[in-house]
């Protein structure tokens, strides 16, 4: 007898004790929403934070700290809560709105792509949301832009390496060009040494010819005037 009221004393204290933390839980929730509301976003971050350090399963909890995130621009925790809620609720309503916040997370940051995924996943569970609805089309209208963009910026790239290859292909042209006329502007200007050297030998050949030869006129006349001196001293020195 004795035992079994023992066992209920137990039972009627742990109950007594749940009650008592689903209650604070739901009123640190609670108190967190009105600062929400208020935009008093670090304080209802801390009540959140309380609520889920009574009851680490609390789906609301995560999924309101998530917003209160978001707004103090911490992307990344934000998202974290929001996967975490997903991974464990089951109320389609709630998973369409955990979905959906998601979604404006991804699109904010211009991850298109998942943004698309996120607001997909949103509709599969409340089909009706028509906010929802222009968010996806809004999204995918920005990825097949973005995806555009990237393609016109590779085909760009391209068009400019092949200009560069081009280019360069030009340049060297231009230098090969560059070189053979200035070594043919040499040859030109600059003949031959051994070439010169053969001038310059045939013009002292000549020189010396001319010499020789003007020498040899010179012994000629020489050689002519001392025989006229001669026949002319002969006539006065023979009798004829």
């Amino acid at each position: 007898m004795l035992k079994s009221k023992y066992i209920l004393s137990v039972v009627f204290l742990l109950a007594t004790t749940t009650v008592s933390a689903q209650k604070a839980e739901r009123d640190y929730i609670r108190k967190g929403n009105r600062l929400f509301n208020d935009s008093v976003f670090v304080d209802a971050e801390v009540n959140y934070r309380k609520a889920l350090e009574i009851n680490p399963k609390s789906t609301v909890s995560m999924y309101n700290l998530g917003n209160t995130l978001s707004q103090q621009q911490k992307f990344q925790d934000a998202m974290e809560q929001y996967v975490s809620a997903s991974n464990i609720e089951k109320d389609k309503m709630k998973l369409a709105h955990i979905y959906h916040n998601m979604g404006v997370l991804f699109q904010a940051g211009k991850d298109y792509a998942k943004a698309v995924d996120a607001y997909k996943m949103s509709l599969r569970n409340n089909p009706t949301d028509h906010e929802t609805r222009y968010n996806l089309a809004l999204a995918q209208k920005m990825l097949k832009d973005q995806q555009q963009n990237q393609q016109n910026q590779d085909q760009n790239q391209d068009q400019n390496k092949d200009q560069q290859k081009q280019d360069q292909k030009q340049d060297q042209n231009k230098d090969k060009q560059n070189d053979q006329k200035q070594d043919e502007k040499k040859d030109q200007q600059q003949p031959p040494k051994s070439e010169k050297q053969n001038n310059q030998m045939s013009k002292e050949n000549a020189e010396q010819l001319l010499n020789s030869v003007m020498q040899d006129e010179k012994n000629v006349q020489d050689k002519v005037k001392k025989q006229r001196k001669v026949m002319q001293g002969g006539r006065l020195e023979k009798d004829w």
